[in-house]
């Protein structure tokens, strides 16, 4: 359990277990939630996730080894979308990696359901450095949506820095202080809108919960649970581990090819996934829309209209932004176009569907998953 599992209960979280971990799955409906965090300011309970700490001389070339991007552009203060590559061309992870000092110290976040996995992988394969399993250490908490950043900064500043925390870019992120203890405040997230993740020590963790319902009162800050979370994320089309990317997934049919760079490094895997991209692309990650009623569930296949199998869904919900029925699948590479009917077996029942563009949701402060 998360150290805010009290604070969770004394909210009226509905609590499920989620990766081994009890978790907030819902507040005041799932819906509701993902409007707000759209339209206001939405606090998520993120301290599940890991941290793996990588440091010293041999820290930059351990990682150039273990990830597909390119870590030698990262300067002080950067992060990183990335992906740890299996020797099959496979990912083990998605990751964001955070350049504390560049070349000696990196932070490494990895998802909840794989940190100890990641850390055993990354160990494995080290190259030198120090690789620390810091997530005990570590809490949570990412604030999200229109109002994010200045809640944070109400948090976390003084009249000297109130600006220099807005200023902050799109995954940058920057040391700050809170009640005495470290904390990173990073300009990432996993919603498409604005806001921060707080990288905050544990013991730290329900007395800066309290601190940013409490700032944020008049911006209507409310606690948001996994639930639309998982909306969220959806909406954008951010791939979520263990759906949309595993171990047998390729970089490049997950639409994840931007994050690798072959012409730049060696690393684990890279001539299996140079393999795939130079063979052609056997099957493409995309968005589609329901025509038909129903709701595409993880796992259900996907057909063309006279019934035959071309691909697997990996996601579907009702978007609450839109209030369409939308899903992600693997699609025959031949099919993956935008414009194009498809059907989703929903219980035997072919129900029809089309191909478009993604993100579902498109304005002005939703921000990339990445750079």
């Amino acid at each position: 359990m998360t150290p805010l599992k009290s604070e969770h209960e004394a909210l009226g979280a509905k609590m499920v277990d989620f990766a081994g971990w009890f978790m907030p799955v819902e507040y005041f409906g799932m819906r509701a939630e993902n409007l707000h965090v759209r339209s206001k300011v939405g606090l998520f309970d993120v301290s599940h996730m890991g941290e793996v700490r990588v440091r010293g001389a041999k820290s930059l070339e351990t990682l150039q080894w273990l990830t597909t991007n390119d870590v030698s552009k990262l300067v002080n203060g950067a992060a990183q979308y990335s992906l740890l590559p299996n020797e099959q061309g496979g990912v083990v992870d998605d990751i964001i990696i955070y350049c504390i000092e560049q070349g000696r110290d990196y932070l490494v976040c990895v998802n909840a359901s794989n940190a100890d996995k990641d850390f055993a992988w990354m160990t494995a394969n080290n190259r030198g450095a120090e690789i620390v399993n810091e997530s005990a250490h570590w809490g949570q908490i990412a604030v999200q949506g229109p109002s994010g950043v200045e809640l944070v900064a109400r948090v976390f500043s003084d009249s000297k820095n109130k600006n220099a925390i807005k200023e902050i870019a799109s995954f940058h992120f920057a040391p700050a202080e809170f009640q005495g203890a470290l904390c990173y405040l990073a300009r990432t997230g996993y919603t498409g809108e604005d806001g921060f993740e707080i990288f905050v020590p544990a013991d730290k963790v329900v007395a800066l919960w309290r601190a940013l319902l409490e700032k944020g009162a008049d911006l209507e800050a409310k606690p948001i649970g996994l639930g639309a979370r998982d909306t969220l994320r959806t909406e954008m089309k951010y791939s979520l581990y263990g759906n949309e990317i595993d171990d047998t997934t390729n970089p490049f049919e997950a639409g994840l090819g931007w994050v690798v760079k072959l012409d730049a490094k060696d690393f684990i895997g890279k001539a299996k996934i140079a393999a795939v991209k130079a063979q052609g692309l056997k099957h493409k990650l995309v968005g589609f829309r329901m025509i038909d009623k129903g709701i595409a569930r993880h796992h259900y296949r996907v057909v063309t209209i006279d019934n035959r199998e071309i691909g697997k869904v990996t996601s579907g919900t009702v978007s609450p932004t839109s209030g369409e029925t939308i899903g992600i699948a693997y699609i025959a590479a031949d099919f993956a176009k935008v414009g194009q009917e498809i059907a989703i077996d929903i219980r035997g029942r072919a129900a029809k569907a089309v191909i478009v563009e993604t993100p579902f949701i498109k304005k002005d402060s939703l921000k990339k998953k990445g750079s």
